[in-house]
């Protein structure tokens, strides 16, 4: 039977603006059960949403960051063999109590759990490319078996899932076919004003609507290797604000603009288009 409501529902928080399609896949996300696979540019609020979700529903969050080394195991569980041996050779404890040994990663500590929780795995693109099918199980049936104890851990409450590609390798069809996918794009003005505003509400209006001309000419500007995010516009409207800069100035130069750009290219392409 298909629910009528979800058990919880995420409309965003104080501090966390979504648009009403990334509101509207979250929440069918969490009604279906599957994970949420968000993409975006960096900047656009991917890590961050994971946090928010939880802040919202009010359970707790925990964080499995991706490495180019990653194994999808680690995140269920790792078994310390190493420790079981050297407590064998120096007579620590009782080496036959396997259970002493394993340590659960944060979607085991999510599936063992008695509550619901928020589980990111962040930038999962990082790992090997079979990293993602090696989930596929694990995440259709939210549980997963520990061989060392011959048992099975199962989800009480299926943990709420994110996960964040930087599209840095394609993901195999079969995992995407298990996700629920929203690909947040870059605030347009008006919701910038808003997330601006939750951050730096004190701001003059007139040094706002001149930095976000110039910081959307920017983004604008053919060639950029990396244009800069939002977390750069305000950490730059933090500084143009507490050192003064006069608003004529953003129209003649780009004041501080090692802030917003982080390629030597990207300074040198800037200089050039002001001349």
């Amino acid at each position: 039977m298909i629910p009528t409501s979800p058990p919880g529902t995420f409309q965003g928080t104080s501090r966390y603006i979504a648009d009403d399609g990334l509101l509207a896949d979250v929440n069918a996300a969490i009604v279906l059960g599957r994970p949420l696979l968000v993409k975006g540019e960096p900047g656009t609020g991917k890590t961050v949403l994971a946090s928010a979700v939880a802040e919202a529903l009010g359970v707790p969050f925990t964080v499995w960051s991706i490495k180019s080394t990653s194994k999808a195991i680690e995140g269920l569980y790792t078994y310390d063999v190493v420790q079981r041996l050297n407590d064998a050779r120096f007579g620590e404890g009782d080496v036959r109590n396997v259970r002493r040994y394993i340590r659960l990663g944060p979607l085991g500590q999510a599936f063992s759990t008695s509550q619901r929780v928020v589980v990111l795995i962040d930038e999962i693109d990082k790992a090997d490319i079979e990293f993602p099918n090696d989930l596929l199980r694990e995440l259709d049936e939210m549980a997963f078996y520990i061989h060392e104890l011959d048992e099975t851990v199962r989800a009480a409450h299926r943990p709420i899932v994110i996960i964040t590609s930087n599209a840095e390798k394609e993901l195999p069809d079969a995992f995407l076919r298990r996700c629920v996918f929203h690909y947040i794009a870059f605030p347009d003005r008006e919701r910038m004003r808003r997330i601006v505003d939750v951050h730096l509400p004190e701001l003059p209006e007139k040094l706002v609507e001149a930095a976000f001309s110039r910081f959307y000419s920017l983004r604008r500007q053919d060639g950029l290797r990396k244009k800069p995010s939002t977390s750069e516009l305000i950490d730059w409207l933090t500084v143009l604000a507490r050192m003064g800069v006069p608003v004529e100035d953003l129209v003649a130069k780009l004041p501080y603009a090692g802030i917003l750009l982080k390629q030597e290219a990207d300074l040198a392409l800037s200089e050039r288009a002001r001349r």
